[in-house]
Protein backbone atom coordinates (compact mmCIF):
# COMPACT_ATOMS: atom_id res chain seq x y z
CA UNK A 1 0.00 0.00 0.00
CA UNK A 2 1.32 3.43 -0.57
CA UNK A 3 0.14 7.40 0.45
CA UNK A 4 0.50 10.27 -1.65
CA UNK A 5 -1.00 13.72 -0.77
CA UNK A 6 -1.62 16.51 2.12
CA UNK A 7 -4.94 17.88 1.51
CA UNK A 8 -5.58 15.38 -0.97
CA UNK A 9 -4.27 11.56 0.17
CA UNK A 10 -4.76 8.79 -2.21
CA UNK A 11 -4.14 5.79 -0.83
CA UNK A 12 -3.14 2.82 -3.40
CA UNK A 13 -3.60 -0.90 -3.10
CA UNK A 14 -0.54 -2.26 -4.81
CA UNK A 15 -0.67 -5.71 -4.94
CA UNK A 16 -1.13 -5.93 -8.15
CA UNK A 17 0.02 -9.49 -8.47
CA UNK A 18 -2.64 -10.73 -6.41
CA UNK A 19 -5.69 -8.73 -7.65
CA UNK A 20 -4.64 -6.30 -4.65
CA UNK A 21 -6.43 -9.53 -1.94
CA UNK A 22 -6.08 -8.67 1.58
CA UNK A 23 -3.65 -10.91 4.12
CA UNK A 24 -2.99 -9.82 7.40
CA UNK A 25 -0.55 -7.27 6.59
CA UNK A 26 -2.99 -5.05 3.95
CA UNK A 27 -5.39 -5.33 7.01
CA UNK A 28 -3.46 -3.69 9.31
CA UNK A 29 -1.99 -1.03 7.42
CA UNK A 30 -5.54 0.19 6.68
CA UNK A 31 -6.50 -0.25 9.51
CA UNK A 32 -3.56 2.31 10.63
CA UNK A 33 -3.48 4.16 7.96
CA UNK A 34 -7.28 5.69 8.12
CA UNK A 35 -6.76 6.16 11.81
CA UNK A 36 -4.25 8.38 11.44
CA UNK A 37 -6.07 10.40 8.39
CA UNK A 38 -8.90 10.90 10.54
CA UNK A 39 -7.22 12.57 13.34
CA UNK A 40 -4.86 14.68 10.66
CA UNK A 41 -6.09 17.91 10.07
CA UNK A 42 -3.87 18.49 6.56
CA UNK A 43 -6.15 15.37 5.19
CA UNK A 44 -9.36 17.39 3.51
CA UNK A 45 -10.43 14.50 1.25
CA UNK A 46 -9.04 10.49 0.66
CA UNK A 47 -8.94 8.56 -2.62
CA UNK A 48 -8.92 4.87 -2.07
CA UNK A 49 -7.69 3.45 -5.26
CA UNK A 50 -5.21 0.22 -6.76
CA UNK A 51 -3.10 -0.79 -9.12
CA UNK A 52 -3.20 -3.44 -11.45
CA UNK A 53 -6.81 -4.60 -13.36
CA UNK A 54 -8.71 -5.55 -9.97
CA UNK A 55 -10.03 -3.31 -7.45
CA UNK A 56 -9.85 -5.75 -4.65
CA UNK A 57 -10.22 -9.91 -5.19
CA UNK A 58 -11.26 -10.66 -1.44
CA UNK A 59 -8.95 -12.12 0.73
CA UNK A 60 -5.58 -13.37 -0.56
CA UNK A 61 -6.02 -17.13 -1.41
CA UNK A 62 -2.28 -18.04 0.35
CA UNK A 63 -3.90 -16.28 3.47
CA UNK A 64 -7.21 -18.39 3.00
CA UNK A 65 -4.97 -21.20 3.40
CA UNK A 66 -3.59 -20.43 6.81
CA UNK A 67 -7.09 -20.20 8.16
CA UNK A 68 -8.01 -23.89 7.37
CA UNK A 69 -6.43 -25.37 10.40
CA UNK A 70 -7.34 -22.29 12.92
CA UNK A 71 -9.17 -23.00 15.86
CA UNK A 72 -12.57 -21.25 16.67
CA UNK A 73 -10.65 -18.51 19.04
CA UNK A 74 -8.29 -18.01 15.97
CA UNK A 75 -10.76 -17.40 13.61
CA UNK A 76 -12.74 -15.25 16.01
CA UNK A 77 -9.95 -12.99 16.22
CA UNK A 78 -8.59 -13.22 12.64
CA UNK A 79 -12.27 -12.18 12.03
CA UNK A 80 -12.34 -9.29 14.03
CA UNK A 81 -9.18 -7.81 12.66
CA UNK A 82 -10.94 -7.20 9.34
CA UNK A 83 -14.29 -6.30 11.24
CA UNK A 84 -12.51 -3.67 12.84
CA UNK A 85 -10.53 -2.16 9.75
CA UNK A 86 -13.91 -1.82 7.80
CA UNK A 87 -15.23 0.23 10.60
CA UNK A 88 -11.93 2.30 11.48
CA UNK A 89 -12.34 3.17 7.61
CA UNK A 90 -16.37 3.59 7.46
CA UNK A 91 -15.96 5.89 11.03
CA UNK A 92 -13.04 8.28 9.31
CA UNK A 93 -14.14 11.08 9.58
CA UNK A 94 -12.74 12.78 6.06
CA UNK A 95 -15.11 11.74 2.82
CA UNK A 96 -13.38 8.95 1.28
CA UNK A 97 -14.13 8.23 -2.36
CA UNK A 98 -13.20 4.50 -4.09
CA UNK A 99 -11.82 4.72 -7.53
CA UNK A 100 -13.05 1.21 -8.85
CA UNK A 101 -10.62 0.82 -12.02
CA UNK A 102 -11.55 -2.93 -12.12
CA UNK A 103 -13.24 -5.73 -10.67
CA UNK A 104 -14.32 -5.74 -6.78
CA UNK A 105 -14.95 -9.02 -5.29
CA UNK A 106 -15.97 -10.80 -1.83
CA UNK A 107 -14.52 -8.12 0.52
CA UNK A 108 -13.41 -6.02 -2.26
CA UNK A 109 -17.12 -5.31 -2.09
CA UNK A 110 -17.22 -4.26 1.43
CA UNK A 111 -14.24 -2.11 0.48
CA UNK A 112 -15.67 0.27 -1.92
CA UNK A 113 -19.05 0.40 0.38
CA UNK A 114 -17.45 1.72 3.56
CA UNK A 115 -16.27 4.73 1.55
CA UNK A 116 -18.64 7.80 1.07
CA UNK A 117 -18.62 7.77 -2.90
CA UNK A 118 -17.98 5.61 -5.25
CA UNK A 119 -17.13 6.29 -8.69
CA UNK A 120 -16.45 3.21 -10.94
CA UNK A 121 -15.16 2.42 -14.86
CA UNK A 122 -17.60 0.57 -16.78
CA UNK A 123 -15.03 -2.41 -17.24
CA UNK A 124 -15.68 -2.93 -13.12
CA UNK A 125 -17.60 -6.14 -12.26
CA UNK A 126 -19.06 -6.90 -8.52
CA UNK A 127 -19.57 -10.43 -6.50
CA UNK A 128 -20.27 -11.28 -3.21
CA UNK A 129 -19.22 -14.40 -3.62
CA UNK A 130 -18.14 -15.66 -0.08
CA UNK A 131 -21.40 -18.58 -0.92
CA UNK A 132 -19.31 -20.52 -3.47
CA UNK A 133 -16.41 -21.30 -1.21
CA UNK A 134 -19.63 -22.06 2.01
CA UNK A 135 -19.19 -18.66 3.84
CA UNK A 136 -21.25 -15.64 4.17
CA UNK A 137 -20.42 -12.09 4.00
CA UNK A 138 -20.63 -11.63 7.34
CA UNK A 139 -18.18 -8.30 8.16
CA UNK A 140 -18.73 -6.61 5.42
CA UNK A 141 -22.83 -7.00 5.64
CA UNK A 142 -23.42 -4.08 7.41
CA UNK A 143 -21.90 -1.85 5.20
CA UNK A 144 -22.67 -3.32 1.98
CA UNK A 145 -26.84 -3.97 3.09
CA UNK A 146 -26.61 -0.39 3.64
CA UNK A 147 -24.83 0.56 0.11
CA UNK A 148 -26.73 -2.06 -2.10
CA UNK A 149 -30.31 -2.04 -0.63
CA UNK A 150 -31.48 -5.31 1.52
CA UNK A 151 -33.61 -6.46 -2.11
CA UNK A 152 -30.19 -6.61 -3.81
CA UNK A 153 -28.81 -7.58 -0.92
CA UNK A 154 -31.28 -10.55 -0.68
CA UNK A 155 -30.05 -12.04 -3.88
CA UNK A 156 -26.70 -11.47 -4.62
CA UNK A 157 -25.64 -12.55 -1.21
CA UNK A 158 -27.09 -16.05 -1.79
CA UNK A 159 -26.35 -16.39 -5.84
CA UNK A 160 -22.82 -14.46 -5.75
CA UNK A 161 -23.52 -13.36 -8.91
CA UNK A 162 -20.95 -11.47 -10.97
CA UNK A 163 -23.29 -7.92 -11.69
CA UNK A 164 -21.90 -5.01 -13.96
CA UNK A 165 -20.60 -1.62 -12.67
CA UNK A 166 -23.95 -0.21 -14.85
CA UNK A 167 -26.24 -2.63 -13.04
CA UNK A 168 -24.52 -1.35 -9.75
CA UNK A 169 -24.94 1.96 -10.30
CA UNK A 170 -28.53 1.46 -11.19
CA UNK A 171 -29.23 -0.27 -7.66
CA UNK A 172 -27.33 2.78 -5.88
CA UNK A 173 -24.47 1.87 -4.99
CA UNK A 174 -22.50 3.09 -7.51
CA UNK A 175 -22.67 7.31 -7.69
CA UNK A 176 -20.45 7.74 -10.77
CA UNK A 177 -20.37 5.55 -14.14
CA UNK A 178 -17.58 6.59 -16.26
CA UNK A 179 -14.89 5.07 -18.98
CA UNK A 180 -11.70 4.00 -17.94
CA UNK A 181 -9.86 7.02 -19.44
CA UNK A 182 -12.13 9.29 -17.78
CA UNK A 183 -11.87 7.68 -14.42
CA UNK A 184 -9.16 9.92 -13.11
CA UNK A 185 -10.41 13.02 -14.21
CA UNK A 186 -14.16 12.29 -12.60
CA UNK A 187 -12.72 11.42 -9.04
CA UNK A 188 -10.49 14.22 -9.41
CA UNK A 189 -13.52 16.74 -10.16
CA UNK A 190 -15.37 15.60 -6.89
CA UNK A 191 -13.00 16.20 -4.42
CA UNK A 192 -12.44 19.54 -5.79
CA UNK A 193 -15.84 19.91 -5.71
CA UNK A 194 -15.27 18.96 -2.21
CA UNK A 195 -12.71 20.75 -1.09
CA UNK A 196 -14.09 23.92 -1.94
CA UNK A 197 -16.45 23.47 0.77
CA UNK A 198 -15.96 23.66 4.58
CA UNK A 199 -13.53 21.74 6.05
CA UNK A 200 -15.62 20.98 9.25
CA UNK A 201 -18.82 21.21 7.63
CA UNK A 202 -18.18 18.23 5.36
CA UNK A 203 -17.00 16.19 8.20
CA UNK A 204 -20.12 17.57 9.86
CA UNK A 205 -22.46 16.34 7.07
CA UNK A 206 -21.08 13.18 6.49
CA UNK A 207 -21.23 11.80 10.31
CA UNK A 208 -24.50 13.39 9.95
CA UNK A 209 -26.07 10.75 7.54
CA UNK A 210 -24.24 8.09 9.41
CA UNK A 211 -25.95 9.23 12.73
CA UNK A 212 -29.37 9.68 11.50
CA UNK A 213 -29.78 7.56 8.27
CA UNK A 214 -31.90 4.53 10.25
CA UNK A 215 -33.08 6.48 13.18
CA UNK A 216 -37.01 6.93 13.68
CA UNK A 217 -38.03 11.05 13.20
CA UNK A 218 -39.10 11.57 16.71
CA UNK A 219 -38.77 14.45 18.59
CA UNK A 220 -35.37 13.19 19.91
CA UNK A 221 -33.88 13.17 16.46
CA UNK A 222 -35.06 16.57 15.79
CA UNK A 223 -33.69 17.88 18.60
CA UNK A 224 -30.32 16.45 17.99
CA UNK A 225 -30.41 18.04 14.51
CA UNK A 226 -31.70 21.49 15.90
CA UNK A 227 -28.66 21.30 18.04
CA UNK A 228 -26.44 20.10 15.33
CA UNK A 229 -26.93 23.25 12.91
CA UNK A 230 -26.96 25.59 16.00
CA UNK A 231 -23.65 24.76 17.19
CA UNK A 232 -22.16 24.79 13.60
CA UNK A 233 -23.75 28.21 13.13
CA UNK A 234 -21.19 29.61 15.81
CA UNK A 235 -18.06 28.08 14.45
CA UNK A 236 -15.37 30.26 13.39
CA UNK A 237 -15.52 28.00 9.96
CA UNK A 238 -19.13 29.03 9.43
CA UNK A 239 -19.12 32.51 10.61
CA UNK A 240 -16.38 33.40 8.13
CA UNK A 241 -18.00 31.73 5.57
CA UNK A 242 -21.67 33.04 6.27
CA UNK A 243 -20.15 36.77 6.13
CA UNK A 244 -18.22 36.51 2.91
CA UNK A 245 -21.51 34.81 0.92
CA UNK A 246 -23.20 37.52 2.44
CA UNK A 247 -20.82 40.54 1.51
CA UNK A 248 -20.67 39.16 -1.94
CA UNK A 249 -24.19 38.84 -3.03
CA UNK A 250 -24.28 42.44 -0.77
Amino acid sequence: MTLEGTDLVRVTLNRPEVRNAFNEGLISELHEVFNKLGADDRCRVIVLQSVGKSFCAGADLNWMKSMTNFTHEENIADSRKMALMLNAIYSCPKPIIAKVQGDAYAGGVGLAAVCDIVVASTQARFCISEAKLGLLPATISPYVIRALGEQASRRYFVTAEVFTAAHAKDLGFVHELVDPEALDNKVDEICQTIMHNGQMAVMACKKIVQDIAHQAIDTSLIEETVKRIANIRTSDEAQARMKAFLEKNK
